[in-house]
């Protein structure tokens, strides 16, 4: 059996795990990433963690095959730099060599959201699909989309951008500062600010039942509401489900994935969201469903995705035929 150890690296936390070939966690533990220090101290918290973690897992130095990082940004995965990371305010930054130095093993990075839908597609939702695409729902829209059980990373690893994609032209700006990206339309966020919208136009609306004030609205309050029968928040849901339904189709129809995995607190809301979603997409695709069909599941490994995803990576870069 080999093992690999696969890191998460978040703005608020370093998550790590020991994971070995059907993808099994074998032991796992955080810690606070301290995003503001300089990232050779972050890289030496992330080595001392691989470090104990073997230790804990019961293992030797010497079964532990490679690590793999899973790093926000746009990352350079041939030479293991993080070339940009907005949230850690990181250029650069070589942080493959920088653990690979104190773990002693070879280091291998890519994008977190990469890593999500590798480890999705190799121990999660995924497993029994040799073509992939995950997509999370959160602050944004990310994903990674995964071929004959690869990663497809794009030229120099600053593909798959799958949130960056525009749904409608001259739309809503995105933080990208293009207009009507997917991500402005269905992410938390633009959910949150669809319901929010809805409420200042509809004071009599249960939205404000569900939440009294503004600023407690959530990703949650338009199903909540939608569920008590209130048809401003379905006319929400039903909007907001229609511009997911766009989003993913296009990512269908380039793709052709045979599985669609979403992810991210949204998910939550399970087949209130799934199920219109999927009636919706399928109308969508190009030649429709009886030819090449494209299952669309939730995803299931949580936060552990990532680390497994990273551990994944590394072993297929050791072993490219794994």
């Amino acid at each position: 059996m080999a093992y690999f150890a696969g890191i998460d690296l978040g703005g608020t936390f370093i998550k790590c795990g020991i994971v070995d070939e059907t993808g099994t966690v074998l032991v796992k533990d955080k810690i606070p990433t301290g995003s503001t220090r300089p990232y050779a101290e972050i890289a030496e918290d992330m080595g001392k963690l691989v470090l104990d973690l073997i230790v804990r897992a019961g293992l030797d130095r010497a079964q532990i095959k490679a690590v793999g990082i899973g790093s926000p940004g746009t990352i350079d995965s041939q030479e293991g730099v993080i070339v940009y990371n907005n949230n850690l305010h990181w250029r650069n930054v070589p942080l493959g060599p920088a653990v690979q130095a104190i773990v002693g093993l070879p280091v291998f990075v890519t994008n977190d959201a990469n890593a999500a839908a590798l480890g999705e597609n190799f121990a999660g939702a995924a497993k029994a699909y040799d073509a992939s695409i995950l997509v999370t729902l959160g602050t944004g829209v990310g994903g990674g989309i995964v071929i004959d059980r690869a990663l497809f990373e794009g030229n120099r690893s600053a593909g798959a951008e799958i949130g960056h994609t525009v749904i409608r032209m001259g739309g809503e700006k995105c933080t990208c500062g293009r207009q009507g990206c997917f991500e402005a339309y269905a992410s938390a966020t633009a959910l949150i600010r669809q319901t929010k919208r809805a409420m200042e136009k509809n004071r009599d609306s249960l939205l404000w039942e569900v939440s009294p004030t503004l600023e407690a609205v959530d990703g949650k309050t338009a199903f909540a509401a939608a569920s008590r029968g209130d048809r401003i928040a379905q006319k929400v849901v039903e909007r907001y489900i229609d511009y997911l339904a766009e989003g993913l189709a296009n990512m269908a129809n380039i793709f052709r994935p045979q599985a669609i995995v979403l992810g991210g607190g949204v998910c939550a809301e399970g087949e209130a969201l799934l199920a219109p979603l999927r009636k919706r997409m399928d109308r969508l695709l190009y030649g429709g469903t009886d030819y090449a069909p494209v299952a669309l599941i939730a995803a299931r490994l949580g936060n552990d995705a990532g680390l497994v995803g990273a551990a994944r990576y590394a072993w297929q870069k050791t072993e490219p035929n794994a």
